[in-house]
């Protein structure tokens, strides 16, 4: 290890880099050690495994010169690190907060799997038009979020063993319930905002544009989640007995689900579009320099024509518009064979994606009063709240952003996009919210990563290059 120098900002990322590649292979190991945790946050027998997610992450940290330590919460632990050493308070450059989070989803189902989940191989990826294709690390997080946040530990090892110290001041929060609904992380924040606030975040839970086009996320939608169960008669009917009579809870369900979107994909929800605003001109013309199509977003699916509302591309109704789906359906009779029953009951899973101008308790309330309007006075509906979140509308000008992006395009060679997101971090807005700081949402995931699914994957190239990425981005930062 170099001695510490006394630091200044912009320094030289070239042998950061060069340490990057010649220990890709170590960095491997660590990542795949990382993997074979199970931290399954949803799954309470998986707590322990949660810890232990939680202790390895900062004792590397650790290793890396940070002042790290696990934080205990009401649920699963919460790792912070900061980079204590001398004269980092003195650089005259920004302060970051870099987030992630350690646990994972579940597995199941786990027959789909090709090996075990938590026993990581590298494998190679199916050729692509009689070209030699990239690689893959296969195991549950290897994406999301594992393999993202060890790019970022990896890139500062490289610095640390290149130079001997950071070229600005870093901190780390890995939180251990981002898949399980994030209900202590608020509470955490709140709780430590004087140690946690920093100039901004750094965000890698994201993806890239293509393949080869790194992207910087701006814009995240927000989300209402909300399940309903209809209950007509008090118990499951014989269907030839009660068909027609009795009222069936099934097209209840069906009837006012497909009342709150027409046939042209806009959603009827009273007062759903209130606050809504055009996207603006500069992000419409950035994203129409994309040339991004239709085609491209829903063909990988099976897919070639858009359902959502008319006059927006694919990629509009996704990134900037708010949208009402149908998540799953339970009721009655689905097992094998066949049973003329009746149901007593039937049950939905919904949500609401949002942008900015929408609040969630307002489409809420709006939602349960439109479905209770049209329950029958001999029927009752009760429904169960699945969270919610407001959207994220970033800044898109700014030296950060300008710096970050350069630096993506010189790793890539591809000029990195700035883009908007379907999904919603809420962690995004809990920073805005709590500490006061905006976040720089870089990520090297693929959309056919598989996150959440059984065998999901992390490219190769997006770890390797990732590190190189984070590495130009935190020198880049530095110049500041």
């Amino acid at each position: 290890m170099n001695a510490p120098f006394p630091r200044t900002a912009g320094s030289n990322p070239g042998p950061a880099l060069d340490h990057v590649d010649r220990q890709l292979d170590a960095s491997l190991e660590r990542l795949f050690a990382l993997l074979r945790i199970p931290s399954i946050s949803t799954q309470p027998d998986h707590a322990p495994d949660c810890r232990r997610a939680a202790e390895w992450l900062r004792d590397d940290l650790a290793s890396l010169g940070f002042q790290a330590s696990v934080r205990d919460t009401p649920g699963l632990p919460i790792v912070v690190a900061h980079d204590r050493s001398p004269g980092a308070a003195a650089l005259n450059a920004p302060h970051v907060l870099f987030y992630g989070h350690y646990d994972v989803q579940p597995v199941d189902p786990i027959e789909l799997w090709t090996r075990d989940p938590f026993d990581p191989i590298l494998v190679d990826a199916p050729a692509r038009d009689g070209q030699a294709a990239d690689r893959w690390i296969t195991a549950r997080g290897a994406s999301d979020d594992k393999g993202q946040v060890m790019t970022f530990l990896e890139a500062l090892r490289a610095i640390r063993a290149a130079d001997g110290s950071y070229p600005l001041r870093i901190s780390v929060l890995l939180e251990g319930e981002e898949e399980s609904g994030g209900a202590n992380l608020r509470p955490f924040l709140d709780a430590h905002a004087d140690e946690l606030k920093a100039d901004f975040a750094l965000i890698c839970d994201t993806d890239m544009l293509g393949d080869d086009v790194p992207a910087i996320t701006t814009m995240l939608r927000g989300m209402v989640g909300e399940e309903i169960t209809i209950t007509c008669a008090d118990r499951d009917l014989h269907s030839g007995l009660y068909g027609n009579a009795a009222r069936n809870p099934l097209h209840l369900l069906v009837e006012i689900l497909s009342s709150l979107r027409d046939a042209e994909g806009r959603v009827t929800l009273p007062g759903f579009y209130d606050g809504v605003s055009p996207l603006p001109a500069t992000v419409k013309e950035s994203w129409d320099r994309i040339g991004f199509s239709d085609a491209e977003l829903l063909g990988p699916v099976g897919l070639s024509i858009p359902a959502g509302e008319p006059g927006f591309s694919a990629l509009e109704q996704t990134w900037a518009r708010p949208t009402y789906e149908i998540n799953g359906i339970t009721g009655g009779y689905g097992g094998e064979g066949f049973k003329t029953v009746l149901p007593g009951k039937a049950s939905a899973k919904v949500s609401f994606r949002m942008v900015s101008g929408q609040d969630p308790e307002t489409i809420r309330a709006a939602f349960r009063a439109h479905v209770q309007a049209h329950i029958p006075p001999d029927c009752s509906v009760a429904f169960r709240s699945h969270g919610g979140s407001t959207a994220s509308s970033l800044p898109i000008e700014g030296p950060s952003l300008r710096a970050a992006l350069a630096a993506l395009t010189e790793e890539w060679g591809t000029e990195a996009a700035v883009v908007g997101s379907g999904g919603s971090i809420p962690v995004v807005r809990d920073l805005q919210e709590s500490l006061g700081m905006d976040s720089l949402l870089i990520g090297f995931a693929r959309a056919d990563n598989r996150i959440h699914s059984p065998n999901e994957k992390y490219d190769l190239s997006s770890f390797h290059r990732g590190t190189r990425s984070w590495v130009r981005v935190l020198y880049a930062l530095a110049s500041i």
